[in-house]
């Protein structure tokens, strides 16, 4: 009887085993890879951000004036038809 008894332990180590470094840690580097992969992606987009908003123009376009037309120019009267 102690043969069944040491033969199911070794069965629930060798289990246990498999469970920790064929599910659990494989898992464990994944997950701390894509986040190291997403912090490198949040980093640069806020590096391109970074860089966009010191390449912006003083003016932007409807800051410049147009040369020949004004304000007046560009609105149309809306007109009720009955």
């Amino acid at each position: 009887m102690n043969i069944f008894k040491l033969l199911g332990e070794l069965l629930a180590v060798y289990i246990l085993y498999q469970v920790i470094f064929k599910f659990i840690i494989p898992l464990y580097q994944s997950t701390k890879e894509i986040k190291g992969k997403m912090n490198e992606v949040q980093e640069r987009m806020r590096q391109q951000q970074r860089s966009q908003a010191t390449e912006q123009k003083p003016y932007g376009p409807e800051k410049v004036p147009r040369a020949g037309k004004t304000e007046d120019e560009e609105y149309i009267d809306y007109e009720e038809v009955k």
